[in-house]
C-alpha cells in the first residue's frame, strides 16, 4: 500500500502567502491545497516559515521572517509571550472582524441558520487594561522573589513581567509592590518540586466602579512571616485596598485556591456596581472579568428577554446572581439555579444588598431542579441561560424545552457549542430571532454572544 505523502515535511523551511485566519487567530496558508497554520501572521502577508508538524490533512508552522507586512499589523504592546494575548499583533478592527466571522460561520455550518440576523460585534473603546482579576504565580531566582505568568505550555515563570496590558493598571502596581515587600521581609516562594516555601500565588481583584481592591495571598501553610509589616506597607501605599485575605492551599496541585480562607485585614468582600446593581465580591466569587462589557452584555440580554411585570423568569447557571438581579428589576419573580453552593450564598447576599425580594436562589443542577419545579406548577415565561464553554447538557436542553417558556435568552462564551445547542432548540419548536456578538476579551480569540429565541406559534 502506498504511503501517504504531504507537500511538506517536518523541519522544512518554506515561503508561504497567507489568506485567512483560524478561530484561534493563526494564519492559514496553503501549499497545493494543503493548509498550514502559523501563529503571528496575517492574511495578505508573505513569510518564511519552518514546518513544525505535518499531519495527514494539515500542518503547523513557526514564523521565521516576514517578507511583507499587512496594513492590519500593529506593534504588540507586550513582549512577554505568556500565550494569553494571541491577537496583539493584529489591529483591533481585524480582531473584531475575525470574531464576527467566527460567529457567522458556526451559525451557518453548525446551526444551519443562514437567515438569522447576526448584528455587528460590540467592541471596546479602549481594548486594554480591562481585567479586574488576576492570579499570578510566585517563584524564586537567585534568592529573589519573582512574579509572572507561566510560559505557554510550561510551568516556567516568565519573570520581569512588571505589567500586563489587559489587566487593570492598579492590579499591576499592587502585585509588584507585594512581591517587593515580601522579598524584603523574608517571605519564601513556594517550590513545586520540594513542596516547601510559603507564598504560592498573589491574587488581586478590583471593583471597576468603586476602585476598591482585594489582595489574596495564597500560601502553602498558615505560616506567613512578618505579615503585619506586609499589611501595613501595602495599605499605606494603596488606600484602595479594602481587603487582605490569606488562602491556605497545602496540597501538591496546580489548582490555585485551597479550602481555607481567612481575613488578615479589612473586610471579607469588596464591592462593585454594574448599572444600578451593587455586588459583593469575595476571594472565591465568580464575577465577570470585564465589567465594562459585562454591562453591555447584560443590557442586551435584558432587551432580548422582553420581560413584563407579570413574568416569571428562570436564570440557569446564575453564578452570584449577576444576571438574575438585573432581570428581577422588571420581572414578577426570578428563580436562579447554580451548582456551586458558595455562589448561591453570594447571590442571596447580593439580592439583600440591593433590597431585591423577588429573586429566589437554589443550589443544584438545572436539569434536575427544573423538572421538579415543573411538577410544582412553576411556569417560566422566560429562561435565561449562561453555560460554561462546553455549552448545555442535552438533559438540560430537554428540561428547558419541557417547561415551554415563551422566550429563551442564551448567553454564550463559545460560538461552536452555542450553534450546536441552537440547532437542538430549533428542532424542538424554538425560532432563533437575533444574535449579538460582544467582545468581552480583547487581544484574545474569545468571543461572547447573546441570542434571542421565541417559541414557535403552531
Amino acid at each position: 500500500m502506498a504511503k501517504h505523502t504531504t507537500p511538506v515535511n517536518k523541519n522544512d523551511t518554506i515561503t508561504l502567502t497567507f489568506e485567512d485566519l483560524t478561530y484561534e487567530g493563526n494564519g492559514v496558508g496553503k501549499i497545493d491545497g494543503y493548509p498550514l497554520f502559523v501563529p503571528n501572521v496575517l492574511p495578505g502577508e508573505e513569510a518564511i516559515v519552518k514546518v513544525v508538524k505535518a499531519n495527514k490533512n494539515f500542518g503547523f508552522g513557526r514564523l521565521l521572517e516576514l517578507k511583507n507586512e499587512s496594513p492590519e499589523r500593529v506593534t504588540a504592546t507586550c513582549h512577554v509571550h505568556c500565550g494569553g494575548c494571541q491577537l496583539q499583533h493584529m489591529s483591533y478592527q481585524l480582531q473584531l472582524e475575525m470574531k464576527q466571522n467566527q460567529v457567522k460561520n458556526v451559525m451557518k455550518k453548525v446551526a444551519h441558520l443562514d437567515h438569522v440576523p447576526i448584528h455587528t460585534i460590540i467592541g471596546m473603546e479602549n481594548p486594554f487594561h480591562y481585567r479586574n482579576k488576576v492570579q499570578i504565580p510566585v517563584g524564586e531566582k537567585n534568592g529573589e522573589l519573582i512574579t509572572g505568568f507561566y510560559q505557554k505550555r510550561s510551568h516556567r515563570i516568565l519573570e520581569n513581567m512588571d505589567a500586563c496590558t489587559i489587566q487593570d493598571e492598579l492590579i499591576n502596581e499592587i502585585i509588584n509592590e507585594t512581591r517587593q515587600i515580601a522579598n524584603r521581609i523574608g517571605v519564601k516562594a513556594y517550590n513545586e518540586e520540594k513542596h516547601n516555601g510559603e507564598l504560592r500565588n498573589i491574587m488581586v481583584r478590583t471593583g471597576h466602579a468603586t476602585n476598591e481592591a482585594m489582595v489574596v495571598l495564597v500560601t502553602r501553610t498558615d505560616k506567613l512571616p512578618n505579615k503585619d509589616v506586609l499589611i501595613q506597607e501595602l495599605t499605606e501605599k494603596f488606600p484602595q485596598i479594602r481587603s487582605i485575605i490569606q488562602n491556605v492551599n497545602e496540597k501538591r496541585t496546580s489548582v490555585i485556591l485551597g479550602d481555607k480562607t481567612k481575613v488578615l485585614w479589612g473586610e471579607e468582600y469588596i464591592y462593585d456596581k454594574i448599572g444600578d446593581i451593587k455586588f459583593a465580591i469575595s476571594a472565591k466569587s465568580f464575577y465577570q472579568v470585564n465589567p465594562v462589557q459585562t454591562k453591555t452584555l447584560y443590557d442586551k440580554a435584558l432587551e432580548y428577554a422582553k420581560i413584563g411585570s407579570n413574568d416569571v423568569v428562570i436564570d440557569a447557571y446564575c453564578g452570584i446572581g449577576t444576571i438574575s438581579l438585573f432581570l428581577a428589576q422588571k420581572a414578577k419573580k426570578v428563580y436562579g439555579i447554580e451548582v456551586v453552593p458558595e455562589a448561591i450564598n453570594d447571590a442571596k447576599m447580593n439580592a439583600q444588598l440591593n433590597g431585591i425580594t423577588n429573586a429566589e436562589f437554589h443550589v443544584g443542577e438545572a436539569e434536575r431542579v427544573m423538572p421538579k419545579w415543573k411538577e410544582k406548577g412553576i411556569k417560566p415565561d422566560v429562561i435565561v441561560v449562561d453555560p460554561p464553554r462546553k455549552g448545555c447538557e442535552v438533559d438540560f436542553l430537554q428540561a428547558m424545552i419541557d417547561m415551554q417558556p415563551k422566550r429563551i435568552v442564551y448567553v454564550s462564551c463559545n460560538p461552536s457549542t452555542l450553534a450546536r445547542d441552537l440547532r437542538i432548540l430549533e428542532d424542538s419548536g424554538y425560532e432563533t430571532k437575533e444574535v449579538q456578538p460582544v467582545d468581552m476579551f480583547p487581544q484574545t480569540p474569545h468571543v461572547e454572544a447573546v441570542t434571542w429565541l421565541e417559541k414557535r406559534v403552531v
